[in-house]
């Protein structure tokens, strides 16, 4: 006996419609991922990315060398002044300080004279004394000749009785007090230290009121009228520089210009001077020649705008040497490996070798190995082989003045 009973009407509809209602959520949801879903796209293939360079053309140009180098300022002449006498300082000039100017002449320092003044005087009386020694001996010696004379004696008398001896030794007695008097006197102008020359005081090592001694060091000092720079050069700057040695009758009025340069705080200041003299022998270390290089009253009225030079103060110069012609005139930025530029020929990069006769931080000069015409690259391209393919990018620049 079956116990199944009929299904209602919902209840059949209910089971035919919910296997298509499954499938039909199962399709909306395929789609809708199937739509947000990323898709590639076929991307066309870039060309090969092609070299483009700057260039600038190569001519032949003159060339003003300009050496580089830096040295120490040093006085051209310096000394220590000591006293020459013994006594109490009295007096001291204003300029007797350290960095003090003076001038030729002037009184830097006097000593307690009055000693000195007295011994003077002493030396002026036995000075007197002394002529009136030789006066009296040469009235005797004529005495005894006219007694001599008188008395009839045949030949002539001898010295003794003609007191000559005694003329001499007074003559002698004279001769050394002279002499003490010109000492004296020398002693006492010695009380005035002066200045030997135009100067400015480098040190000072006593004051008023001090008591020095024959010997004593006063103060070093240096003069002023000139100022002196040693300066280093290499061999390949001595080249190129006409130095003013001496024994060259014909080039030794030339001294080669010379701008001196300094920093002070922000700013940087520049003197004039000139290359006057070079050493007798090579640094035994470095191995350079050093130069001296002089500046002309650099405290004077043409320098009054500028800060004072100091001794010991680091300047850097450039010295002006040869005027090289006909030389072609590169950018050092584009040599490479000291000794190699690229040059730009119907679409392809080539390297050269040049020989290179001086080179500074901006300019290498090169006498042979390219030809006026040829287009040097400029673009930085250490690693590039002969041969590269490459387009240009601007047209070339010109350089130099001309063949």
């Amino acid at each position: 006996m079956s116990t199944n009973k009929p299904l209602t009407k919902l209840e059949t509809i209910f089971r035919y419609a919910l296997p298509i209602l499954v499938i039909v959520i199962t399709g909306l949801i395929v789609q809708i991922i199937t739509s947000t879903s990323p898709t590639s796209e076929k991307r066309k293939q870039a060309p090969d990315n092609q070299l483009t360079v700057a260039v600038m053309t190569i001519k032949h140009s003159d060339f003003s060398i300009s050496v580089k180098t830096n040295g120490i300022i040093q006085p051209r002449s310096q000394a220590s002044i000591a006293s020459q006498v013994s006594g109490t300082i009295t007096h001291v000039s204003s300029a007797f300080i350290s960095g003090g100017f003076f001038n030729a002449g002037d009184t830097l320092l006097s000593v307690d004279n009055r000693d000195y003044i007295i011994a003077v005087k002493i030396a002026s009386a036995a000075l007197i004394e002394a002529k009136l020694a030789v006066t009296e001996e040469r009235a005797k010696s004529k005495q005894a000749q006219r007694d001599w004379q008188r008395l009839g004696r045949e030949g002539q008398p001898n010295e003794l009785v003609l007191r000559k001896p005694q003329l001499a030794s007074a003559n002698a007695v004279l001769a050394s007090v002279q002499a003490q008097l010109e000492q004296t006197q020398l002693n006492l102008q010695r009380t005035q230290i002066l200045a030997p020359y135009a100067g400015r005081v480098l040190t000072k090592n006593v004051d008023i009121g001090q008591f020095v001694t024959v010997g004593t060091a006063l103060a070093d000092i240096y003069a002023t009228d000139q100022v002196e720079v040693r300066l280093p050069l290499n061999s390949q700057q001595q080249n190129h520089i006409q130095l003013p040695e001496q024994f060259k009758q014909d080039s030794h009025s030339y001294y080669p210009p010379v701008n001196i340069s300094a920093q002070f705080g922000n700013q940087r200041y520049n003197w004039t001077g000139k290359l006057t003299r070079t050493e007798g022998a090579l640094d035994p270390k470095s191995r350079q020649l050093y130069t001296v290089a002089t500046i002309e009253n650099p405290y004077g009225r043409n320098n009054s705008n500028k800060p004072a030079l100091k001794i010991g103060q680091f300047v850097n110069a450039e010295i002006t040497g040869n005027l090289l012609s006909n030389v072609f005139v590169l950018p050092t930025t584009s040599v490479y490996e000291g000794d190699q530029v690229i040059i730009f020929k119907s679409g392809l990069l080539s390297r050269k070798d040049i020989n290179v006769i001086w080179r500074d931080s901006r300019n290498t000069i090169v006498d042979a190995g390219i030809q006026s015409g040829e287009l040097l690259v400029t673009t930085p391209l250490s690693s590039v082989v002969s041969g590269t393919k490459a387009l240009l990018i601007t047209p070339p620049i010109n350089t130099g003045q001309g063949d």
